[in-house]
């Protein structure tokens, strides 16, 4: 009988470090789900600037050019 008691507090013990465990990953996982939006929205920010700055290079290649000002 005793055998069986000191299972049944093992089995407990598990139990709860299991719940803990899953309660944890609750938490890691509602933290993914508010992120996941924000670095979309850090991405798309990027990409804009880039490309923003890759017409803004073009264009002052092309007053250099027209300028001389360009190296050979």
């Amino acid at each position: 009988m005793c055998y069986h008691s000191g299972m049944t507090d093992i089995e407990n013990l598990v139990l709860e470090d299991l719940r803990h465990i899953r309660g944890a990953l609750d938490h890691v996982r509602d933290d993914i789900r508010e992120l996941k939006p924000r670095i979309g929205n850090l991405e798309n920010q990027y990409a804009s600037m880039s490309n923003r700055l890759d017409r803004m290079d073009l264009r002052i290649e092309h007053i250099e050019r027209r300028l001389g000002l360009q190296d050979a």
